[in-house]
């Protein structure tokens, strides 16, 4: 479990994150579709969130949907919040690190069961912790 996400300066973001990880956690930014290095990831483990740690998702609930990792449900519903978004023409709902504000990717409602949901989310904003 991540510890509580002590704020963090923009100065502290930019040396921590790489370019990439600094546009889409930071700048709510998307990663090109089919680009991502988790995509086809098939191993056992979980998914944490690439500025603070926080544990969101199990290796469990991924599913292939497309250019971006995907997944069927959280591992805790606290771990994240959700804001509906209506940039850039489009009205979907944005997911967010609870922890430290991190923009993840968005959530639609064309996912498969138990949740019908579908977290599409930047590989960029995430790390893998790799089950032992």
């Amino acid at each position: 479990m991540a510890k509580k996400h002590e704020p963090k300066t923009e100065k502290e973001w930019k040396e921590n994150l790489t370019s990439d990880e600094y546009r889409i956690l930071r700048e709510k930014g998307t990663e090109r579709p089919f680009s991502g290095k988790y995509l086809g990831n098939k191993e056992k483990g979980v998914y944490v969130c690439a500025g603070c740690g926080n544990e969101l998702f199990s290796s469990d609930a991924k599913f292939d949907f497309g250019g971006w990792p995907s997944f069927r449900y959280l591992l805790s519903r606290d771990k994240i919040k959700l804001k509906q978004d209506r940039s850039r023409g489009m009205d979907r709902t944005e997911v967010i690190c609870s922890n430290c504000g991190s923009h993840l990717g968005h959530m639609f409602d064309d996912g498969t069961p138990p949740t019908g949901q579908r977290f599409c989310i930047n590989s960029a904003s995430l790390r893998f912790k790799k089950s032992e």
